[in-house]
């Protein structure tokens, strides 16, 4: 199920689909394929939006999707890209052919991502499937409510809800697949996706897909 989901490191997720390579939060990206159809940004932190990244992906036609409260600071890819589109928490779009919900990215206790900020996690409905990238944020009651097959959830802690966070709310929700993310590079230990698998119940599998 998971075959066309890659995970670069840190945020940094790839997913290959019917409408060409999505990559979302790209970072720190070792190769320069210039191949992204699609490229969503969950905010605005350095390890989130990197220019010099989008940079590596991006093409001619390349869409770039932000928060709208992205939008000034976008401008600095905005010559790397076809065209930016801006959205806010609680939508459904269809964004060139590309359909997804927006759902609120926030910490619930920590200063360091604001509910007010509006920044987003995407749920993106890619091939039949939905794949929910959640951004920097905690168990809010918003990924509580969300339906998918897939979950990219971080569990680092300090900026984002933590393991055992991370794996109440995808023992809650749901998925098929949970795929641990935001851990082992600037936040948390390279052993922070075991520790996590571990505390993930049936009927939910996880799996690890940053390599160290």
């Amino acid at each position: 199920m998971t075959e066309n989901i890659m995970v670069f490191g840190h945020n940094s997720v790839g997913i290959k689909s019917g409408l060409g390579m999505i990559y979302v939060d790209p970072f720190k990206l070792k190769e320069t394929p210039n191949d992204a159809s699609f490229i969503l940004v969950t905010h605005e932190h350095y390890d989130h939006f990197s220019p010099e990244d989008i940079e590596k992906v991006a093409g001619s036609d390349t869409v770039l999707v932000v928060p709208e409260s992205m939008k000034v600071k976008a401008q600095e890819a905005a010559g790397l890209v076809k065209k930016i589109v801006t959205v806010s928490p609680g939508e459904d779009r269809d964004v060139d052919g590309l359909s997804l919900e927006t759902v609120p990215a926030y910490n619930i206790d920590k200063k360091f991502h604001p509910k007010s900020n509006e920044w987003v996690g995407y749920i993106l409905k890619v091939d039949g499937r939905r794949i929910y990238v959640a951004g920097d944020t905690d168990a809010t009651p918003e990924a509580k409510m969300v339906k998918c097959d897939v979950a990219i959830i971080p569990v680092g802690g300090t900026y984002t809800m933590d393991i055992r966070q991370a794996a109440a709310l995808v023992n809650e929700i749901k998925p098929a697949v949970a795929i641990p993310v935001h851990y082992g590079c600037i936040v948390g230990e390279a052993s922070d996706g075991e520790a996590f698998a571990k505390l993930v119940k049936e009927p939910v599998k996880a799996e690890l897909k940053i390599k160290f």
